[in-house]
C-alpha cells in the first residue's frame, strides 16, 4: 500500500506551502509534489486604480520584499509615463534598493536558511532558528546581526519614509532628497556594512566550507539541477539589481538572449498546472518542455546564484573575489548546486555593501533636483528589478488618464517555481530509502526549497484572504470516506 508523507506547512520561508511525498511498496519515493494552496488577486484589484498608486498598492503584496515591488512599480511608471528620472533620483533609488538587498539577504542567512548550516540540518527543530544561531555564534555575534539590521532599517526609514512599504519612488523620481548630513551617516554605515559582510563570509567559511560533510552535500547530485539562468545586468554584463537589460544563459554558460524589460513577453511565457496556484514561466521560443532539466530545458532559475551564473561577474571588487572562490570550489561557471544559493547570497550582500559605499560619495546623491515632471500621456509600462528572490516584472496598461486597465506581475519566485518542484522531488528521492523518514531527512528535503528563499506570499495570494476550503464527507454509519470536496 502506498504511504504518504506530508510536510505541511513548509517552514522558515515567507508564505504557505505543502510538500506531499508518496512512497512505494519498498518505502522509496515514487513522487513528491510541492503545492501552494493560495491565490493572488493583486492583478485583479489593481485595475481601476490610479497608476501613481501602484508603488504603494503592490508593496502590500508582501511585508518581506515590499521594496522590490515598490521599485519595480516605480520603474514601470517611468516607462508608462515615458519619463527619465533625474540623476539624483537614480542615485537615491539605487542606494535605497541596495540597502534593502543587504538587509533582506542577511535576514535569510541568519534567520531562515542559515540555521540549517550554522546549527545543523539534523539538530532538533526547536534549535534551527535565530536563537540557535546566536547560541552557536555567541551573544556578541547576535548583537552585531541585530545592530546592523536596525541601523540599515533606520536609514531606510529616514530616506524612504518607511523601511517596510516605503513611500519613496514617484514617476520620474523620488519624494525626498538626501542631505549632506545624511550622506555622512550613510558613509559611516557603509563602512560598517562592508565589515559585517566580511564577518558573515567568515562565518560561512568557518562553519560551512570547513565542514566536509556540508561541502559534500552542496556538491552532491541530490542538490544539483541543470537549468538556464536569468538576471539583470549592467552594460558590462555584471550583476546589477537595477540593471537595464535581462540576460539569459544556457546550462553550459553561453548567452541565449539579452533583452530590454519592455520585450519580456517576447521571450517569457507562463504555464499553469491544476494542482497549484503558482504559475511556471519558461522561455517562449523553446516552448513548454515540462519539468525537465539539462540542455533541453526551457526553464530558467533566478535569484542569487542564477544572477551570478547569468552575468559576466560582479560589479564590485570584494564581491568579485568571493564569486571567484565560489566557482573554484563548485567546479566552474555556471554552477548548478542548489545549496550554493546561500553562498551566492552572501556574495550579493558584499556587493550591496560596496555599492552603498560608492553611492555615498557620488555628487548627485544630494542634488535637490530629485524629480523630472516631463510626463507624457500614459499607455503601457514595464518595470523590472532584481528582488532578493530573483527577477521581478511589473507590467501595466492604462487609459490616457492614467487609470490602470491591466496588470501582469511575474514575481521572482514564479521563475523558480518549476525548479523548486524538481529540486524537492530530487532531494526526496535521494534521501528517503526503505521507508526511513526522520525529522532530519524531512528538513533536508525542505532545504532544497529553502535555498531559493522563496516568497510564496509574493508568488500567490488568497483572495479575499482565506485559505481554500478542504471538506471531507464521511458516512455516519462507518468511518469510510465518501468524497473530498475542494473550494
Amino acid at each position: 500500500m502506498t504511504k504518504t508523507v506530508t510536510i505541511d506547512p513548509v517552514t522558515r520561508l515567507e508564505g504557505h506551502g505543502k510538500i506531499t511525498i508518496w512512497l512505494d511498496d519498498r518505502g522509496d519515493v515514487d513522487r513528491a509534489l510541492f503545492q501552494v494552496p493560495e491565490l493572488r488577486g493583486f492583478e485583479a484589484f489593481c485595475v481601476g486604480r490610479n497608476a501613481e498608486d501602484m508603488p504603494q498598492v503592490t508593496s502590500r503584496i508582501c511585508g518581506v520584499c515590499p521594496t522590490a515591488h515598490h521599485m519595480a512599480a516605480a520603474r514601470a511608471l517611468d516607462d508608462l509615463f515615458q519619463v527619465e528620472p533625474t540623476p539624483a533620483a537614480k542615485a537615491i533609488r539605487k542606494l535605497f534598493y541596495n540597502m534593502f538587498m543587504f538587509e533582506d539577504h542577511l535576514v535569510h542567512f541568519y534567520f531562515l536558511g542559515g540555521p540549517d548550516f550554522i546549527v545543523g540540518p539534523d539538530a532538533p527543530a526547536a534549535e534551527r532558528n535565530i536563537l540557535g544561531v546566536i547560541g552557536k555564534l555567541g551573544i556578541d555575534a547576535g548583537r552585531k546581526v541585530l545592530d546592523i539590521r536596525k541601523r540599515c532599517r533606520d536609514l531606510m526609514t529616514s530616506i524612504g519614509g518607511r523601511a517596510t512599504h516605503p513611500v519613496l519612488a514617484l514617476p520620474g523620481g523620488v519624494a525626498k532628497e538626501v542631505t549632506e548630513e545624511k550622506r555622512r551617516e550613510i558613509r559611516a554605515f557603509a563602512a560598517d556594512a562592508i565589515e559585517f559582510a566580511e564577518f558573515t563570509l567568515g562565518v560561512f567559511h568557518a562553519l560551512v566550507l570547513s565542514n566536509q560533510g556540508y561541502v559534500d552535500s552542496i556538491l552532491s547530485d541530490v542538490y544539483t539541477t541543470r537549468t538556464n539562468y536569468m538576471g539583470l545586468v549592467n552594460d558590462k554584463n555584471q550583476v546589477d539589481f537595477c540593471g537595464r537589460n535581462v540576460r539569459v544563459v544556457h546550462p553550459d554558460g553561453e548567452e541565449l538572449v539579452s533583452f530590454a524589460p519592455q520585450d519580456y513577453a517576447t521571450y517569457i511565457a507562463e504555464h499553469v498546472e491544476p494542482w497549484s496556484y503558482v504559475k511556471f514561466p519558461y522561455l517562449r521560443k523553446l516552448g513548454w518542455r515540462g519539468f525537465t532539466a539539462g540542455s533541453g530545458s526551457s526553464l530558467v532559475r533566478v535569484a542569487p546564484l542564477g544572477r551570478l551564473n547569468a552575468s559576466a561577474g560582479m560589479a564590485t571588487p570584494l564581491a568579485q573575489a568571493e564569486s571567484e572562490r565560489l566557482y573554484e570550489t563548485l567546479g566552474g561557471k555556471p554552477a548548478h548546486n542548489t545549496l550554493a544559493w546561500h553562498w551566492a547570497r552572501l556574495v550579493e550582500v558584499t556587493q550591496a555593501a560596496e555599492t552603498i559605499r560608492s553611492l555615498a560619495d557620488v555628487p548627485e546623491l544630494t542634488d535637490p533636483n530629485i524629480r523630472s515632471m516631463d510626463l507624457q500621456t500614459p499607455r503601457e509600462g514595464v518595470g523590472i528589478v532584481e528582488a532578493p528572490r530573483g527577477t521581478l516584472v511589473h507590467h501595466y496598461l492604462s487609459d490616457a488618464s492614467g487609470v490602470i486597465t491591466g496588470v501582469n506581475l511575474l514575481v521572482a519566485t514564479l521563475f523558480n517555481s518549476a525548479a523548486i518542484c524538481m529540486s524537492i522531488e530530487k532531494a526526496a528521492k535521494g534521501l528517503i530509502r526503505g521507508g526511513r523518514v526522520t525529522d532530519g531527512i524531512l528538513n533536508r528535503i525542505e532545504m532544497a526549497l529553502r535555498a531559493y528563499d522563496p516568497c510564496l506570499s509574493c508568488a500567490t495570494h488568497s483572495l479575499p484572504g482565506a485559505m481554500p476550503l478542504h471538506g471531507r464527507g464521511v458516512d455516519a454509519r462507518s468511518p469510510r470516506r465518501l468524497s473530498d470536496v475542494r473550494r
